[in-house]
């Protein structure tokens, strides 16, 4: 096992200071589809993490943002998004990261996040905690739903569609207050630290989550859907807390999904 952290660690490392120095370049971007970005940085990073990954798991299967993986039938598969947060790289918000995660029929079983800006690894094992390089980090002792702060996040496409508005709107004004900084990974991660209580979002991807899913547990959090149901990786949502306030947004969250609303969404008025 910490063969495979180790060396998830390192790679992510490489991609991070590789990363870095593209984001000296300031490259540019295209877009995939109509609406999300993708970098050189991305197609780089991908393609280090791969071959990394290939060299020293040959048998492994991967499963990457970018499409560069090897899906196979094998019991391990990795999860890797090389660059989580591509809009932030793009304009340089110093706000993105490196993931990588490993899971053994159908169990996360190590993980890591690394943030290159700030020189931060997140890793965790199965059964052997979450640290933030190399120190050991738990989530938060916060007991009360009004003393939060949390994070979410928006899809990059149909943003006037999506319900989450509901939500963020409910959590800002019973809370000290909702980030919503573009990097799930990261978000996750800050939640195993302590820096955040909680974190919901809706349908994101497998690599999007996978290591801050594994940290937030072996840091002490929970993580299910936003129903309080047991989450799935490839599940519509996901809400990940310190286990404290859990139960709290739970409740919050089944009332919002009945259309019940402790605070209407204000009007807007011509002069205001």
């Amino acid at each position: 096992m910490a063969s495979y952290l180790e060396t998830a660690a390192e790679i992510a490392r490489e991609s991070g200071a590789l990363i870095n120095q593209y984001l000296e370049q300031r490259v540019g971007f295209e877009l995939k589809g109509e609406y999300d970005l993708v970098t050189a940085a991305d197609r780089a990073s991908e393609k280090l993490i791969v071959e990394r990954l290939q060299a020293h798991f040959p048998s492994h299967a991967i499963v990457a943002e970018e499409g560069s993986g090897q899906d196979n039938n094998s019991g391990y598969r990795w999860y890797v998004d090389p660059l989580d947060g591509t809009t932030n790289f793009a304009h340089a918000f110093p706000m993105f990261n490196v993931t990588l995660a490993l899971e053994h029929d159908g169990e996360l079983i190590a993980g890591v996040v690394y943030d290159p800006v700030h020189n931060e690894m997140f890793a965790a094992e199965r059964g052997s905690g979450a640290y933030l390089n190399n120190r050991r980090i738990q989530v938060s002792k916060t007991p009360r739903l009004e003393a939060t702060l949390t994070a979410t996040g928006f899809p990059s496409r149909k943003r006037h569609q999506n319900v989450n508005i509901h939500f963020y709107y409910q959590l800002a004004m019973l809370s000290h207050g909702v980030r919503r900084a573009g990097a799930a990974a990261l978000d996750l991660a800050y939640v195993a630290a302590g820096r955040l209580d909680a974190f919901w979002e809706f349908a994101l991807n497998p690599w999007d989550m996978a290591a801050g899913v594994l940290l937030i547990r072996e840091a002490g959090g929970i993580c299910t859907d936003m129903h309080g149901c047991p989450m799935n990786l490839r599940g519509a949502h996901v809400l990940a807390d310190n286990g404290l306030v859990h139960d709290q947004i739970v409740t919050l969250f089944a009332e919002i999904f009945q259309g019940k609303f402790r605070f209407p969404l204000p009007e807007i008025r011509a002069g205001a």
